[in-house]
């Protein structure tokens, strides 16, 4: 008999159905039409760009090119979102890029001083600005829809509305707010790699070389990874703390950019001149994001279940651990504290004596202590993954431009500490089955570890990588 997908449903523990459910042409099978789009989509950019600047690239950037572009195919398959982000900065940065041109047909950079769409909104510093503007607003908007809304029921689950989500406008405003804010993000960071190719074809570098440009990097992808777990948690309660990261990395963004003036582009340092940048830079900082997101859950997770708690002494570590998460080192450097960071300072103080003076109604409204937890573990899971990947490359770039994999430099004996406190969380998840408080504890005060490996090696120590000093 002729085997029909009619014949194959019949029965879940069927073989023939399984063997249809699973495989390749079984995936292929499952995807939408707006899949096959979005493919037809990147394999036009794809054939564009090899043939328009297949010259000028060598065979690992072309590999390294077709792989990223593989994997975003891939994932967006998996998450229509991703689809909407991609199509949307593409056609975002086509824009900007176009209005560059001249009646001429050349590309000028003082147009972005000139023509309206450059320089209020489409220009690589006018788009970051946006998006710093956007994470901040969503940032307060989902701090707003802690204490609107429903949120938990007498027997612990979250309050839903007819789609599913629960019913918050606030932290659904904010969510959008955080899409659009990414969106922001990575067209001003395509701007900017097309922008330094008209500083100077020697000038031109993908845009992940120095501490603004990292900075921007890690804003959009911390708030990406986050919005993921939102969509795969189905809540939105955890992107109040989520964002707070996010807020303080675009407070120092914004110092860093308009008061140092580390906005300009400028050449890459001979030590970054090598494709190993494209592929170490982005994956430790999935690490980094994934460490950040873990720990602020992990705060999250601190608040809730401390959310009777009564006596104020008895939160006193949890503030001042807060206190220290939101104080900059920078503040500690050579000159004192100026007044930029003593106002960002005292405002990140008064959020996390706000955060725990009204921790039993934000305690209400975040998903349970398994859901946090799991988070957590998911995080530092994926973190950890990619920070190995990274440390990986580093050594291999290591030995290219250095002639060795390891030197026990600053910068890579920080990235160890960071390796080996993760490598240890995980090692008592797995085989001692860490959960609750300490896991939560520890995960917290772990990006401690982490944002001294990222900026405290660059402001007091000095080595191979002081090319990213402050």
């Amino acid at each position: 008999m002729e085997l029909t997908s009619k014949h194959v449903v019949m029965d879940l523990d069927d073989s023939p159905r399984e063997a249809y459910r699973s495989g390749p042409l079984a995936y292929l099978r499952r995807r939408t039409p707006y899949d096959g789009v979005f493919l037809a989509l990147i394999l036009g950019v794809d054939a564009y760009v090899l043939h328009r600047f297949g010259a000028s690239m060598g065979y690992w950037v072309k590999l390294i090119f077709l792989g990223a572009t593989t994997a975003l195919t891939l994932l967006a398959w998996g998450w229509t979102p991703l689809k909407n982000l991609a199509i949307a900065v593409g056609a975002l940065s086509l824009l900007g890029i176009s209005q560059y041109y001249g009646p001429g047909g050349t590309p000028v950079l003082a147009r972005g001083e000139q023509e309206f769409l450059l320089k209020f909104f489409l220009s690589s510093q006018t788009a970051i600005l946006w998006m710093a503007f956007l994470f901040f607003l969503s940032t307060a908007s989902y701090w707003v829809g802690m204490f609107t809304g429903s949120g938990v029921a007498a027997d612990g689950t979250q309050v839903h509305d007819a789609r599913g989500w629960h019913s918050n406008f606030a932290q659904y405003f904010g969510s959008r707010l955080a899409w659009v804010g990414v969106t922001m993000a990575l067209t001003g960071t395509m701007m900017r790699w097309f922008e330094s190719y008209l500083v100077g074809a020697d000038v031109g570098h993908i845009p992940l070389s120095n501490l603004y440009e990292v900075f921007v990097l890690f804003s959009w992808l911390t708030t990406t990874l986050y919005l993921f777990l939102e969509h795969k948690y189905r809540t939105r309660a955890m992107g109040a703390f989520a964002m707070l990261v996010v807020s303080a990395a675009v407070g120092f963004l914004l110092w860093y950019s308009l008061v140092q003036g580390a906005y300009a582009i400028q050449p890459l340092v001979p030590a970054l001149q090598s494709w190993w940048m494209k592929l170490h830079v982005p994956a430790n900082f999935v690490g980094y994001g994934s460490f950040a997101i873990a720990a602020m859950v992990g705060f999250a997770y601190l608040v809730k279940l401390n959310g009777e708690e009564t006596s104020w002494w008895k939160l006193t570590p949890l503030w001042l651990l807060g206190f220290v998460m939101f104080f900059e080192p920078l503040v500690f450097r050579q000159g004192g504290i100026s007044e930029y960071w003593g106002v960002f300072a005292g405002v990140s103080a008064l959020a996390v004596a706000g955060i725990l003076y009204g921790r039993r109604r934000i305690a209400s409204h975040l998903p349970s202590l398994e859901v946090m937890d799991d988070v957590m573990y998911k995080s530092i899971a994926i973190g950890f993954t990619f920070f190995t990947i990274a440390t990986i490359l580093g050594a291999l770039w290591a030995a290219q431009a250095w002639g060795g994999y390891w030197s026990w430099d600053p910068k890579e004996t920080w990235a160890l500490i960071v390796w080996l406190n993760y490598a240890a969380w995980l090692h008592m998840r797995l085989i001692k089955g860490l959960r609750g408080q300490v896991a939560a504890w520890w995960s917290l005060t772990g990006l401690l570890v982490t944002t001294f490996a990222f900026l405290g090696v660059n402001m007091f120590l000095s080595g191979l990588h002081s090319y990213g000093k402050l």
